[in-house]
């Protein structure tokens, strides 16, 4: 045993000679120091060598990575962390709404001259007060009376054109203008085109028939308008009333020589007379009976063409010779798309028209301009002599004394904004109230919060506010002197399994009964919170009303605070 221990410390000494016993470091020189360790690492076996060079290399490198991750975190380092609560508590909250809007007058007119023309007199100056009324200036331009007079002709020729197109689209549904007996049709079937002017019977009135006769003048002043007549029909071997229509004192020179006057005579028909019938007409007078030179005959009272007033498709016609129809009947139906889309364009161009007429007697009018409105005169931009372009703006009426500006209030606060609250208004440090005017009902969503735009007037029958100028506002929307609040921050909204989103809390202690689950939510809750849901009310830049769901002096988690470790 003796013999192998001995072998293990030669081995020993073999390995590690220069560590056996190292001399004195205060006998040792530097260089000695230098030499001595150079020959100690020699003498280490070069496996091992490999492995202290491959040791180091490590440990430098995680130096350099420590270094650097140092410098990239700026001396922060992870330390432990905090528990942030807050408790319930009765408080006051004041909710208000702050802005800045732009003052605009709350009624302005603008004057512009849209011809061009030749300023002649200028009857106001920049920043005068005016009434309604007030002469402002004169401009002589004949384009504004020559485009008056366009517009006026060019509106009376659409509306003849429409009292026409009006007319022929009642001619749609072709019908009888009157009593009588259809002559000469044409076949007509559904689907065949019709034009427009086109010719589809002839409408003879045989309600009545006239008889033309002849008289000597020696029976001048005899006959008159309204007289009754005996009328004799040969072909019928009868005679029937008649009336006279007319009494004509032509000249008709019969080869015998006698000088002969006319009359019209109608006679009314109860189907059994036609035109063409020999018939004569004679007259009683003082007793003695008056015969026509000669027999006439019978003629329709009156015969027409009916004409289609459209172009179109027949869709039905009911057209035949001799057919007796009576006034209004229809007769021909037509699908005139084409007519009523050209009544259509027709209606189009006049509405135009007349815009572009009130358009020019406006400039007209302009031309020798009255204040529109109570105001102050702005941005009067002409001078005697000024030769002014087409589209010019000459001169803006404002009625400054009162002011409007145009404010937002989100949704959590529009319900207690009402019209006639007060507002606080502040223009470059110049104070001054104002009035909520109109509040909308249409809003506007930005980033998941809508807002609705709400009017306030100001008086500024003093003239301290600016118009076309900015102006700050604060609108204290709602307020409650005696509520339960918490930070904003302790409030969270969450969705549940459903789809539905709810206010909760995170209450410190033993799992309440109307706690719920979180599944969506995604920031890391300490253990021992219990998400309860809670009605909000109104709220100001750090705190919201808990209107119900926790009571006063509970716990709530607010949020978890880092602890530094390193500054």
């Amino acid at each position: 045993m003796a013999e192998v221990k001995d072998l293990e410390k030669t081995e020993q000494e073999k390995t590690t000679p220069a560590m056996a016993e190292p001399p004195a470091e205060s006998a040792l020189s530097g260089s000695e120091t230098r030499v001595n360790l150079r020959a100690r690492w020699q003498a280490v076996p070069r496996k091992k060598r490999r492995r202290v060079i491959r040791l180091g290399v490590v440990v430098v490198i995680l130096l350099v990575i420590a270094a650097i991750l140092l410098k990239l975190l700026g001396g922060k380092g992870g330390g432990e962390s905090q528990v942030v609560t807050d408790v319930v508590q009765y408080g006051a909250i004041t909710s208000t709404v702050q802005g800045s809007g732009l003052v605009k007058a709350k009624s302005s007119e603008t004057i512009t001259i849209t011809t061009v023309g030749t300023v002649t007199d200028v009857l106001v100056t920049e920043g005068e007060k005016v009434t309604a009324g007030t002469p402002l200036f004169t401009i002589d331009s004949p384009a504004a009376e020559t485009a008056v007079q366009k517009a006026r002709s060019n509106v009376e020729g659409y509306e003849k054109q429409l009292s026409q197109a009006q007319k022929d689209i009642a001619g749609l549904n072709l019908s009888a203008g009157y009593a009588g007996k259809l002559m000469e049709t044409v076949t007509l079937n559904p689907g065949d085109p019709i034009s427009k002017g086109q010719k589809v019977a002839v409408l003879s009135d045989d309600t009545r028939l006239r008889l033309e006769q002849y008289y000597s003048y020696a029976y001048a002043g005899d006959l008159k308008v309204g007289q009754t007549v005996n009328v004799s029909i040969p072909a019928l071997m009868t005679s029937i009333p008649g009336t006279v229509e007319a009494v004509h004192m032509v000249s008709r020179i019969t080869p015998e020589g006698s000088k002969l006057f006319s009359a019209d005579i109608l006679v009314e028909n109860d189907g059994a007379l036609t035109a063409d019938m020999a018939a004569s007409a004679t007259v009683t007078v003082n007793g003695e009976t008056v015969y026509p030179y000669e027999a006439g005959k019978l003629a329709y009272y009156r015969t027409g063409d009916l004409v289609s007033t459209v172009d179109g498709t027949v869709i039905s016609s009911n057209l035949v010779d001799y057919l007796q129809v009576t006034p209004g009947q229809v007769l021909v139906r037509i699908d005139g798309e084409e007519s009523e889309s050209q009544m259509f364009t027709i209606q189009q161009n006049l509405d135009t028209a007349r815009e572009e007429l009130k358009t020019a007697e406006e400039n007209l009018a302009n031309c020798n301009a009255k204040a529109p409105i109570d105001g102050t005169v702005i941005g009067l931009t002409i001078k005697p002599g000024d030769e002014i372009p087409a589209n010019t703006t000459v001169v803006t009426i404002s009625d400054t004394s009162t002011v409007m500006i145009s404010a937002t209030v989100d949704e959590r606060n529009i319900s207690y904004v009402k019209p006639g609250m007060p507002v606080d208004l502040s223009q470059w440090g110049t104070p001054a109230f104002g009035t909520v005017e109109t509040v909308s009902l249409s809003s506007t969503v930005s980033n998941g919060v809508a807002s609705y735009p709400i009017t306030i007037s100001a008086d500024n029958s003093e003239g301290t506010l600016q118009v076309n100028s900015y102006i700050d506002y604060t609108l204290t929307a709602s307020e409650n002197d005696n509520c339960l609040v918490l930070p904003l921050q302790c409030v969270r909204t969450v969705t549940q399994e459903d789809g539905s989103t709810v206010n909760v809390v995170f209450v410190k202690g033993d799992r309440p009964d109307n706690a719920i689950e979180t599944p969506t939510l995604s920031e890391e809750i300490p253990e021992g919170f219990w998400a309860v849901p809670v009605e909000i009310g109104i709220s100001d830049n750090s705190n919201v009303e808990i209107k119900s769901g926790v009571e006063e002096g509970t716990e709530v988690f607010t949020q978890i605070q880092s602890l530094q470790a390193w500054g």
